[in-house]
């Protein structure tokens, strides 16, 4: 069993690489040169919300440790507009430009074509469902690992 458990996290690792890389090559394949797979995907999370630059780490919608390089990077780009929160002048809020609503279509493109393509492989749903429902049970325990200190 640890050797699954050690397959698998190294495997969760090389497919999000992987998914990044698809991701690259969509977005040059339709002639977008400015962004990369972590940007195009933080526009993807983003999606049609406004939200405060601090909640895109706390929601997990990004996971690297520049968020304020993309952030700047895609409004000097033209894919984000960002503005101080009404509320708290520290904070930021981010909302897509038509630009980045672009992106978030051509994203969700090869999202569709890459499901239906993968579900053709699968000779069933059940599979994936079992795996989906062990991927969420290990994020919730990797969850309570971190806040409480314990498994």
């Amino acid at each position: 069993m640890t050797r699954h458990y050690l397959e698998l996290t190294r495997l969760i690792e090389r497919l999000h690489r992987r998914y990044l890389d698809v991701l690259r090559s969509e977005l040059k394949r339709a002639g977008v040169r400015d962004l990369n797979g972590v940007q195009a995907l933080l526009l993807a999370n983003i999606g049609d919300e406004e939200i405060a630059i601090r909640d895109l780490v706390e929601r997990g919608y990004y996971q690297g440790s520049n968020v304020s390089y993309n952030i700047r990077k895609l409004t000097d780009l033209g894919y984000l507009d960002q503005e101080r929160a009404a509320h708290d002048k520290r904070s930021v809020l981010v909302r897509l430009t038509d630009k980045g609503r672009d992106v978030v279509v051509l994203v969700g493109e090869s999202e569709a074509r890459n499901a239906e393509a993968f579900t053709k492989k699968l000779s069933n749903d059940a599979g994936l469902e079992q795996a989906c429902e062990n991927l969420q049970k290990l994020e919730r325990m990797w969850a309570d690992y971190i806040r409480y200190g314990e498994l």
